[in-house]
């Protein structure tokens, strides 16, 4: 009887972990992954496609994310390209400072996880990819939880791991023009 007892304080430690993590933080083998918080339903309109960007298709479900994976030293990500100049892909003025900025700018957007309620905003990261590293100035949330309508120029919500870099973070990586689109990076804060 005693030795039931032994297994019950794991099992009951393990759930308050569990619960302490948050909702979509998951456990066990998948432990710190974050998982959707629900799907959004597509909607078109007109939609900015330069730099290829991916435009909402009408009734197809769409992944919310309001987390990212954790983030470690140099966190792992896939970068993407975003112009955050007036009239760019990017739609409005950047979330930080309610400014649209030139393509020439070293800037990004986070995914809404890591954006983390504007707490990075303005601040500096580190981005490595391509045996080099440079630094870039956080201006806006790359919002996975909303899209698919104007504000987010008729675009899904984003993956819960982009870091969207403008033109001027790819030409300082001097990332091949071939691969520009998606690209494994890892990046920290500066």
């Amino acid at each position: 009887m005693g030795s039931q007892n032994h297994f019950l304080i794991p099992l009951f430690l393990l759930l308050n972990l569990g619960l302490s993590i948050g909702v979509g933080q998951g456990l066990g083998l998948g432990l710190g992954a974050c998982q959707p918080s629900g799907y959004l339903r597509g909607k078109t309109g007109n939609c900015n496609r330069k730099h290829d960007s991916d435009c909402c298709k009408a009734g197809k479900l769409y992944p919310q994310y309001r987390c990212s994976p954790p983030i470690a030293g140099n966190t792992k990500a896939e970068m993407t390209i975003n112009s955050f100049a007036k009239g760019g892909d990017g739609g409005g003025p950047s979330e930080c400072d309610n400014q649209y900025h030139d393509d020439n700018e070293m800037v990004v957007a986070l995914s809404t996880g890591w954006y983390n309620g504007g707490s990075r905003c303005l601040n500096y990261i580190n981005i490595n990819a391509n045996g080099r590293t440079v630094k870039a100035k956080v201006v806006d949330e790359c919002d996975s939880v909303y899209g698919c309508d104007s504000d987010h120029d008729f675009q899904p919500p984003c993956p819960n791991n982009i870091v969207d870099a403008s033109p001027a973070v790819w030409k300082a990586l001097k990332i091949p023009e071939s691969e520009i689109g998606d690209y494994d990076i890892t990046w920290s804060d500066a």
